[in-house]
C-alpha cells in the first residue's frame, strides 16, 4: 500500500513531525525499532509531551500505522529520518542509529523517493555518512533519488510555535534534490528556506544551539563571581534587558539539559578537531557549563553552614528534575549531577515534581514527595531547580526552612538565595 511519507524513530522530533503531516492530507506511516513505542502508538498512546492522546487519535483516524517492519519504506514516496545522534563514550557523535537506519532504507530504495535526515550531527555527515549508505542501493543521489538534510527545531514544551510554523531550514546534494525536498516540505511547513547545500543546513543548526550554549556559559560563569561581588545578577540582567537593540537576555542555572544543547556544539568541536585545532570558545562553555552541578551543591553547603547546619545528614528536597520547565522530559538534566553530588556529601535527597513520578540517580531511587506541602516541611533545604508553573512559589518561598533558587524567580530573604 502507497503512503506519502514514512518517517524513522518516533521520538520528541518524529512524532510531532508525523502529526503535522498527517494532519496536512499526507499518508503518513511510523518506523521505530522499539515495540513497546510502536504498540503504544498503535493504541492511541503517545510518549511525547508535545503530542496528546487526542492528537494521536486523530493521526490514527487519517490513516496512521506504526509498525517496526522496514518493508514500508518500500512503499514511501519521502522518507525522513529523525533518529537520535548521542554523543559516544569519547565524547564525539554516536551516529550508529543513523547509519542502521540508512543501510534499511537502502535495503528498500526504490527510484524517485526523497530522503531527509534530520536528525542533528556535524558538518558533512549527510555527503559523508548517509550518502554512501544509500547508494549501496544501486541508486545515485540527484538522479536515482533525492537525499537532503533538514535540521529538527523542535522546542520542547513550546504553546507557540511548532512543526507547522517555525521556519523549515533544508539542504540538498544538488539543487533538485534541494527543491524536491522544499516542495514536499511546503505540503505542511509554512515557511521553507531552501540552504545552498547540506553542510550549510547541517551548519545552521549547530549555529543555533552554539550560540546558546556559550551565552549560557557566559551568565553561569557571571554568576559565580557575582555572587562572590555581592551583586545580584538576575537584577543586572533585567535592567540589561530593558535595551531595545543588540542585546538578548540569558539566564544563569544548574548547569544545561536536553538533547541539543549539552550535546550539539561537540559535534562543531569534533569537526573542527578533525582539521588539526580545537574549537576553544565550544570547549570552554562546555567547561563551565558542567561545572554548574557542583556550583549548586557548593552554594547549598554554604547556606546550611550560614545557619548552623551542615550538608551532611541534611534532609535535602529537589523542586523539578527535568531539564526544562512544564515538561515530562530528563534528558541530559542537571538535576541528576545535583543529585550525585549532594548524596556524596552525605545528604539524604528527595525530590517533589508534578512531571516526574519515579527517578533514579545511578540506578538507585530517589524518593519522591507527593505531597508538596509535606515534603517542604520535613526538609532541611530545598533546591529549586526547575521552574514548573504549577509550582506554588508562595507556598515554596513561606514552607522551605532554607531555599536555594537556582532560577530566579524568588524574592531575596534572610532564608531565600538565588544563584
Amino acid at each position: 500500500m502507497r503512503c506519502d511519507l514514512v518517517v524513522i524513530g518516533l521520538g520528541y522530533v518524529g512524532l510531532p513531525l508525523a502529526v503535522e503531516a498527517g494532519r496536512s492530507g499526507l499518508s503518513v506511516t511510523g518506523l521505530d525499532c522499539d515495540a513497546r513505542v510502536v504498540a503504544r502508538l498503535n493504541h492511541g498512546k503517545s510518549h511525547v509531551d508535545d503530542v496528546d492522546d487526542a492528537a494521536m487519535a486523530d493521526l490514527r483516524a487519517a490513516g496512521f500505522t506504526a509498525t517496526t517492519d522496514e518493508r514500508v519504506i518500500a512503499e514511501a514516496d519521502s522518507v525522513v529520518i529523525c533518529v537520535p545522534t548521542p554523543l559516544s563514550d569519547h565524547g564525539g557523535p554516536d551516529l550508529g542509529m543513523v547509519e542502521d537506519a540508512c543501510a534499511m532504507v537502502s535495503r528498500r530504495l526504490r527510484p524517485g523517493t526523497l530522503v531527509v535526515l534530520e536528525s542533528t550531527s556535524y558538518p558533512g555527515t549527510t555527503d559523508e555518512v548517509v550518502l554512501p549508505i544509500l547508494e549501496q542501493s544501486g541508486l545515485r543521489a540527484g538522479s536515482g533519488f533525492y537525499l537532503a538534510f533538514s535540521p529538527e527545531r523542535v522546542d520542547p514544551g513550546n504553546k507557540v510555535y511548532g512543526v507547522r510554523n517555525t521556519p523549515k531550514v533544508v539542504g540538498g546534494y544538488s539543487d533538485a534534490c534541494t527543491t524536491t525536498a522544499a516542495i514536499f516540505y511546503r505540503k505542511f511547513v509554512d515557511h521553507v528556506v531552501e540552504a545552498a547545500g547540506t553542510r550549510e543546513a547541517e551548519m545552521a543548526k549547530l549555529i543555533e544551539n552554539t550560540y546558546r550554549h556559550v551565552n549560557i556559559a557566559l551568565v553561569n560563569e557571571m554568576a559565580i563571581f557575582s555572587h562572590e561581588l555581592g551583586i545580584d545578577l538576575w537584577d543586572a540582567i533585567s535592567c540589561a534587558a530593558t535595551k531595545p537593540f543588540g542585546y538578548q537576555a540569558f539566564r544563569p542555572g544548574p548547569g544545561v539539559g536536553g538533547h541539543c544543547i549539552p550535546v550539539d556544539p561537540n559535534y562543531l568541536a569534533h569537526k573542527v578537531r578533525t582539521l588539526g585545532y580545537p574549537f576553544r570558545m565550544v570547549e570552554l562553555a562546555r567547561e563551565i557549563n558542567a561545572r554548574m552541578p557542583g556550583y549548586v551543591v557548593e552554594r547549598a553547603r554554604q547556606l546550611l553552614d550560614n545557619h548552623g547546619s551542615t550538608l551532611s545528614g541534611a534532609n535535602v528536597l529537589l523542586l523539578g528534575v527535568t531539564y526544562k520547565a512544564d515538561i515530562a522530559d530528563q534528558r541530559e538534566t542537571a538535576a541528576t549531577d545535583v543529585a550525585r553530588g549532594l548524596r556524596a556529601h552525605g545528604a539524604r535527597v528527595t525530590y517533589y515534581d508534578p512531571y516526574v513520578s519515579n527517578w533514579e540517580v545511578d540506578r538507585e531511587p530517589v524518593a519522591h514527595g507527593t505531597c508538596l506541602t509535606t515534603a517542604l516541611k520535613q526538609t532541611d533545604l530545598a533546591i529549586l531547580l526547575q521552574h514548573h508553573t504549577a509550582f506554588n512559589m508562595n507556598e515554596i518561598e513561606t514552607l522551605a526552612p532554607l531555599l536555594l533558587d537556582t532560577r530566579g524567580t524568588t524574592h531575596p530573604h534572610s532564608h531565600i538565595v538565588r544563584l
